[in-house]
């Protein structure tokens, strides 16, 4: 009798768990990272992200106070040096946004980022860093995430 009892109690407690716990979906976002020979010594470190509809990923330039913004940082690497910023590419949406009382800034389908770099010198050596974003669509949005990259040269 013990054994039924216990077992009753195991299973209506899991029922009622999973009855409050709602899945959450899994990151939308694809991405992929590659670098472009400019010439000898430039390259363009060029990062993609794919996202199916209705997702977005925001932009680099979203103001504070709205969402995270997409942010690219670069680990340290004594054999390049940056030149310029990260630059955008894709089809920018610009709007206020209730939920955030805010003007935010969003690419939905796919956004390209491009970072110029130059090596000191010709020798074999690759870039990392991780790019942190949070996306969203018309009924809720995802925890900010980060990830990892390296891009060999």
């Amino acid at each position: 009798m013990k054994k039924i009892i216990t077992s009753v109690l195991v299973f209506s407690f899991s029922i009622l768990s999973f009855s409050f716990v709602k899945a959450q979906p899994k990151d939308p976002v694809s991405w992929t990272y590659e670098a472009k020979k400019k010439d000898d010594k430039t390259y363009d470190l060029v990062i993609t992200a794919s996202l199916p509809k209705p997702w977005h990923i925001y932009s680099q330039n979203t103001g504070d106070g709205g969402p995270i913004a997409t942010s690219i940082t670069f680990n340290p690497n004594p054999l390049i040096t940056k030149t310029g910023k990260v630059v955008e590419t894709g089809k920018l949406v610009k709007t206020y946004d209730q939920n955030f009382k805010t003007n935010v800034l969003f690419y939905s389908d796919k956004v390209v980022f491009t970072q110029t770099i130059k090596l000191k010198t010709a020798a074999k050596t690759s870039v990392a860093g991780k790019v942190e974003y949070m996306v969203c669509n018309d009924e809720m949005c995802l925890p900010p995430t980060k990830k990892s990259f390296t891009i060999k040269l």
